[in-house]
């Protein structure tokens, strides 16, 4: 199962590494960092999705190159048979986009955990917080880039033609059917061809948690009927809500490996 409870991780929490994950739309005006260092779970680490990203792109938070990802994970002082808890304080639940990226690069899926419902499910329970740094200690981390698992735009526009996966689109009806704009600029409404619809909003309750597996069941399969395919890729509007379907999707299909169509919207909707 790649989630765990608000009370496992406070039994636990001493032996896991914890990653906060927080990242906001770009027009939410909130700073994640500045949020973390005024409350965040005992030793949980501050990954940025952003900095943590390919700089030599203009497109947001797109995954970084082998090395860089050693080089990020060693100052973070995760090693390579560290079981990680990630969770956010986010309402597109970004800890699903950190998630994703461990697994991509070679990390053991059964080591890396989303904490359902978050930061906002811990404190509503009056679970400890602090202001306290987390001390690290620098590791050497080794990655094994799994390319499968990412969908370029190339592979994006073969498929249209040849089928050989599924898409689905994270983002809201509105967004998906060009009714509302983008929150970017330069990038038009719409959605790619033959793809679907499954807003992650519709996966997750008021607390942040995921709904149970027979609703999450239904959800899918409503989009491809009784049998749940293993070739699914998942876009969104810039690779952050995919993961929260790729997650819910591996959930109820233990067979399924995350695999996510990077660019997204962001890339395909450029004007």
């Amino acid at each position: 199962m790649s989630i765990v409870s608000t009370e496992w991780l406070f039994k636990n929490k001493n032996n896991v590494k914890i990653i906060d994950c927080s990242w906001h739309m770009p027009n939410s005006k909130r700073d994640p960092y500045k949020e973390y260092l005024l409350e965040h779970i005992e030793n949980a680490i501050f990954f940025d999705l952003d900095k943590n990203s390919d700089q030599d792109t203009n497109l947001p938070h797109m995954l970084p190159s082998e090395k860089s990802w050693e080089k990020i994970i060693s100052l973070t002082g995760i090693s390579n048979n560290d079981k990680i808890v990630i969770y956010d304080n986010s309402d597109v639940i970004s800890s699903c986009r950190c998630w994703y990226n461990f697994i991509y690069f070679g990390h053991d899926p059964k080591l890396v955990q989303v904490l359902d419902g978050g930061l906002k499910k811990w404190k509503s329970e009056k679970k400890p917080i602090t202001s306290d740094t987390t001390k690290i200690k620098v590791s050497n981390y080794i990655a094994k880039e799994k390319g499968k698992l990412v969908k370029n735009k190339n592979q994006i526009d073969q498929n249209i033609l040849n089928k050989k996966f599924e898409l689905v689109d994270a983002r809201s009806k509105g967004r998906f059917e060009g009714k509302d704009p983008e929150p970017r600029k330069g990038v038009r409404s719409g959605s790619i061809k033959n793809s679907f619809c499954l807003p992650f909003g519709d996966l997750i309750n008021e607390n942040h948690t995921f709904k149970d597996l027979n609703e999450i069941s239904l959800k899918f399969n409503n989009i491809f009927g009784p049998k749940l395919p293993q070739d699914v890729v998942f876009s969104c509007g810039s690779g952050i809500t995919a993961a929260v379907l790729a997650l819910a999707y591996s959930l109820i299909n233990i067979k399924y490996v995350p695999t996510i169509y990077d660019g997204s919207w962001a890339e395909y909707g450029k004007i």
